[in-house]
């Protein structure tokens, strides 16, 4: 791990001169070679080896498997329909990355180092926006907060187009941040960062983006300068011109499509607000979601809390403020919506990491020894019940949820492990004292513990959350029904896109949807879930294939009916 000696202070910071606050200006944690190894660990480690997991991770690889058949490349498709939720800019990016991998890695492994791509991004312009507001002794803090934001370790390892989104927004704040310095090249950064939001994003990426240039240039104390203010007007014209040229080429060469987004775009607006209950789990998501920042940066705004219209603060207060205003108007409470927070709290949280108090800093830096120490004693029992049953309770729960899971390479995991957790203790013991201490013991703890579980626990969330065993037996169902019927199809009772994109993936099925409680297919695939009410089915279908995964509240039945008579008919 490389360390760096100090350099002379920056013109714009400032040495703090409380006795009682950790000084600002102290020996860097980090290089940029040790800040590099630890985000190259992070983003790398758990993203391939595994199936596309159920959830979004195999929902949005459709439309990548899409555009490497050849398909779907100006509009994302996922098993030949059309899919409104994203512009294709993820979905280009991970096609490449799958195509360019294909020798190496399996499609869907390829797919996701996009993820890692434009998380590296977002993290990158995070720190250099850190480093314009508050200057450069806050550069390595806000990249670790951002690296360790609880919320972010599981999108930034699936296929997730809402990272890209997230990327281009830090790209929108990095040079937003340099507008009162270099009022041109800021600006015309911000305006690329917002084009290219609102094609990772749609029109929500315009709306978290675009605002920002005409709010910063009418409140902003340090933007209301004529040359400031020209080179924003040019910036926001960048960001709109870049913004309509997918939709314009979309309605130019697939009229229906762009009709169709337009109405997706339009539902995702115009839906319900939040009620109470709902800005009650709002608060509760944001509250774990973006740990351990939010307090930090609550520290941050009350120490600024008297200029505020400066752009240090200004700058990310706006930004958050969009993001949750767009939660509360969306009204969809998924955990991956709120992504696009991370960086504008992750600025503010890196504001106040200079003027935390020593006593307070301790704190954050015992309790995020503490708490992920006990999440890495968890995920050791969780191992020790699937590898040698104890805790016997927690054997018992294994046993349940996943009946027919046979833990693989147990000597060479505990070995990893132990190293893992080793070199963990060892780090921990080795960090200097300084400004950046607490936000690297949760970065580096919440890798090594991520780090920990990939090893001791993928094999067992891997059984658990890939439909491949599921579409290579309905493969096999299917095909035997070919073979007297070659031209036989499978309709659809309702699958959710996870499932349809991992059957269409593993076993090259396309269901058909069901329309006006109809079809022409002989054959009808069911998908039961614990706690889903199915509709009644005709009469006149039997029953010729089962599959059930899971157990517990997971357990999930897929059937293949057949119409009654259909083979003697025929």
């Amino acid at each position: 791990m490389a360390f760096a000696s100090p350099g002379p202070p920056p013109h714009n910071a400032r040495m703090i001169r409380d006795p009682n606050s950790i000084p600002l200006l102290q020996r860097r944690i980090y290089g940029t070679a040790g800040l590099g190894l630890l985000v190259a660990l992070y983003l790398l480690v758990g993203l391939t080896g595994h199936d596309p997991w159920r959830g979004d991770d195999a929902r949005y690889f459709g439309p990548v498997l899409s555009m490497l058949r050849g398909e779907g490349w100006l509009f994302p498709h996922l098993a030949g329909e059309a899919l409104p939720d994203f512009p294709p800019l993820y979905f280009w990016t991970a096609s490449a990355f799958a195509w360019l991998g294909s020798g190496l890695l399996a499609p869907h492994d390829g797919a996701r180092l996009a993820s890692s791509l434009f998380v590296a991004i977002a993290i990158y312009f995070t720190a250099r926006a850190a480093e314009s507001l508050h200057g450069r002794p806050t550069r390595t803090p806000a990249a670790l907060l951002a690296l360790g934001a609880l919320g972010l370790v599981l999108h930034s390892h699936e296929t997730q187009p809402l990272i890209a989104l997230l990327a281009m927004l830090a790209l929108t704040l990095r040079g937003l941040a340099e507008v009162p310095q270099q009022p041109l090249a800021g600006s015309l950064k911000a305006g690329l960062g917002s084009g290219l939001a609102f094609l990772g994003g749609g029109v929500s990426g315009l709306l978290l983006t675009a605002p920002l240039l005409p709010l910063v240039m009418t409140l902003g104390a340090d933007c209301r300068t004529p040359r400031a203010s020209g080179a924003l007007l040019l910036g926001l014209c960048l960001a709109l011109t870049l913004s309509a040229a997918w939709p314009l080429a979309v309605h130019l060469m697939q009229p229906e499509l762009f009709t169709l987004w337009l109405r997706a775009e339009w539902a995702r607006l115009n839906g319900p607000l939040l009620d109470a209950g709902g800005l009650t789990r709002l608060a509760e998501l944001l509250g774990w979601f973006t740990w351990p920042l939010w307090p930090i940066a609550l520290w941050g705004l009350w120490r600024g809390r008297r200029e505020l219209t400066a752009l240090r603060w200004l700058l990310p207060l706006l930004s958050a403020l969009l993001v949750i205003g767009w939660l509360i108007v969306q009204g969809d409470l998924s955990q991956a919506n709120v992504l696009p927070l991370i960086p504008a709290v992750a600025l503010l949280a890196a504001g106040g990491v200079p003027s935390l108090r020593r006593g307070a800093a301790n704190a954050f830096d015992w309790f995020a020894l503490m708490s992920l120490a006990l999440f890495g004693v968890l995920v050791w029992l969780a191992w020790t019940a699937q590898a040698a049953g104890w805790p016997p309770g927690l054997a018992r729960h294994v046993a349940r949820t996943a009946p027919d899971f046979v833990l693989p390479d147990s000597d060479f995991r505990l070995a990893a492990g132990v190293a893992i957790s080793a070199l963990w203790i060892l780090l921990v013991w080795r960090l200097p004292r300084s400004a950046s201490r607490a936000p690297a013991n949760w970065a580096i703890g919440l890798t090594m513990l991520w780090c920990l579980a990939v090893i001791l626990l993928m094999p067992w969330f891997d059984h658990g959350r890939s439909y491949r065993p599921v579409a290579k037996s309905l493969e096999i169902a299917v095909a035997g029904e070919r073979l007297e019927h070659p031209d036989a199809c499978v309709a659809t009772t309702g699958l959710s896109e996870a499932v349809r994109s991992s059957l269409d993936y593993f076993a090259g099925i396309r269901a058909v949807r069901i329309s006006g409680d109809a079809t022409p297919c002989t054959l009808l695939l069911v998908h039961e879930e614990r706690r889903q009410v199915l509709p009644e089915l005709a009469p006149g279908w039997e029953t010729i294939w089962e599959f059930s995964r899971g157990g517990g509240k997971r357990l999930e039945t897929f059937r293949l009916l057949r119409r009654e008579g259909e083979r003697t008919r025929n």
